[in-house]
Parts: C-alpha cells; sequence; structure tokens
C-alpha cells in the first residue's frame, strides 16, 4: 500500500513538473515574440530614419536598380523580396550595414552605401535587419534562415 502512494507521489510530481516546465517554455516564446516585436519596432523606426532615403520608404530600392548608373555604381536594391537581400546570410547583411557594401566586397568595389558602425550600434542594425525580414513573404524569409543557420 506504501509503494503505491509513493508511486502515486513520483508520478504527481512528474506530471507537475512537465507542466510547470511548458508553462515556463510558454512564458519564455512569449517574451521572445515580444522581445522581437519590439526589436522589429525599432528597426522600422532606424530604417526609416537611416535607410529609407535610398532603400525606399516601402524597402522598394531605387528605381533601375539592377542597371549601373553613368557613375559606374548601382542604384540602391530594393529589401522587400523582389530584391536580392534574402539571398544573403545575417552575417553578411550586418557586416554590409556597419562597413559598408564597397568594404564588403573588395577588390575596388565602389557603392553609394556608407558603413553605419559610426552611426548605428550593433543592436540598432540587427533590428533593421529584423524589421526588414519581417517583410519578407514565408517562401524568401525560409530560404534566408536557413542560409542564416537557423
Amino acid at each position: 500500500m506504501r509503494a503505491r502512494w509513493i508511486l502515486a507521489g513520483v508520478a504527481f510530481v512528474a506530471i507537475a513538473g512537465v507542466g510547470l516546465y511548458s508553462a515556463n517554455a510558454q512564458r519564455t516564446a512569449m517574451r521572445a515574440g515580444a522581445d522581437l516585436e519590439q526589436r522589429i519596432a525599432l528597426g522600422k523606426t532606424v530604417y526609416d530614419a537611416s535607410c529609407a532615403s535610398c532603400h525606399g520608404a516601402k524597402l522598394e530600392g531605387q528605381p533601375d536598380w539592377r542597371n549601373r548608373r553613368p557613375d559606374g555604381r548601382l542604384p540602391a536594391p530594393p529589401h522587400d523580396a523582389s530584391g536580392h537581400t534574402w539571398h544573403h546570410a545575417d552575417a553578411q547583411l550586418l557586416a554590409i550595414i556597419r562597413l559598408g557594401t564597397a568594404a564588403v566586397v573588395g577588390d575596388g568595389y565602389e557603392s553609394d552605401m556608407p558603413g553605419f558602425a559610426d552611426v548605428l550600434t550593433d543592436a540598432e542594425s540587427a533590428a533593421v535587419l529584423d524589421y526588414i525580414k519581417s517583410t519578407w513573404p514565408p517562401r524568401e524569409a525560409d530560404y534566408q534562415r536557413q542560409l542564416s543557420g537557423g
């Protein structure tokens, strides 16, 4: 009889532990979602202030962005699904934001995209990327997530 009570107690503790773990996991996921929403909101604010003048208020890029201008440089590309931003991993995109395209590409490449390392914090740069990624359809977002290892 005593063994049954002990087994019942162990089962109760195990079930309660799973329930607590599940509730904690759910709260953590909810906080992560809220954190992501805050980062996206910050990213939109920073994007509007620092990026939209070249890349467009709706992430549409500059007209004829695939064709070089007379100075040999390419216009600013779109960051929506019609562009190629989603073809690059987070690390490369963050490096471009921090250092500028010419520094990342190297080999004498010229670009109007400056580096923002002295203007934006790492958190602001990451938030801009979170905002941009939040606008992509599932296919592009999934592809880019795989490139970024997550």
